[in-house]
């Protein structure tokens, strides 16, 4: 397990200093925003509804996540965005919508798959996701070269506003993601010249 961290923490350092996921970058995998709601031990009883998407390499690194979390009967909604491990921690996280003035947000808390900052956000805010093109995600990496992640909103308000997802469906959609970015790992190691992740 130690090792799988280092070699994602690796992983990341080296990622270009380019916006990843455009020309001269590295190429991007993302998940479809998907939203599924949980009631339970984990969530005291009560409802919680998450609308996320994520971003990975083709290694099957996570690059970035976002996930707008709402608990039933809360005014309160989190926005959570996720980066790998490798990240300036004291820099915090940075996220834009479009052209929107950007939000920031310290680091809450670091976990193996990444460091995750919350974002209390509005109505106002949630519209502007709905309506929008693209969700910049950037944090500072250790060598303090930056990282932003664009994450497209194209399908966000049809996944927020539409019922959630089947966790079967999400399961079967997790499953998928997971074979494709193995299968271009594997491709990614048979091509000469290429050096193996």
């Amino acid at each position: 397990m130690k090792l799988k961290l280092v070699i994602a923490v690796a992983a990341v350092v080296a990622l270009p200093q380019l916006v990843l996921g455009q020309q001269g970058g590295v190429q991007l995998i993302y998940s479809p925003w998907t939203k599924f709601c949980l009631t339970g031990n984990e969530t005291a009883g009560k409802k919680v509804c998450f609308t996320g998407k994520d971003a990975r390499i083709e290694s099957g690194v996570l690059v970035a996540s976002a996930v707008l979390i709402e608990p039933e009967g809360e005014p309160k909604k989190i926005f959570r965005v996720t980066v790998p491990l490798g990240m300036a921690l004291a820099k915090g996280s940075r996220v834009l919508i479009d052209q929107n003035q950007p939000m920031t947000a310290p680091f809450a808390f670091c976990v193996p798959a990444g460091c995750m900052a919350d974002y209390a956000i509005t109505p106002e805010t949630v519209n502007n996701l709905k309506k929008g093109k693209s969700l910049y995600i950037q944090a500072i990496k250790v060598d303090g070269q930056p990282l932003t992640v664009p994450l497209p909103l194209a399908d966000f308000a049809k996944a927020y506003d539409g019922p959630p997802t089947d966790p079967k469906v999400f399961k079967e959609q997790q499953d998928k993601l997971q074979q494709e970015l193995q299968k271009r790992s594997e491709e990614a190691r048979k091509k000469p010249g290429q050096s193996k992740p």
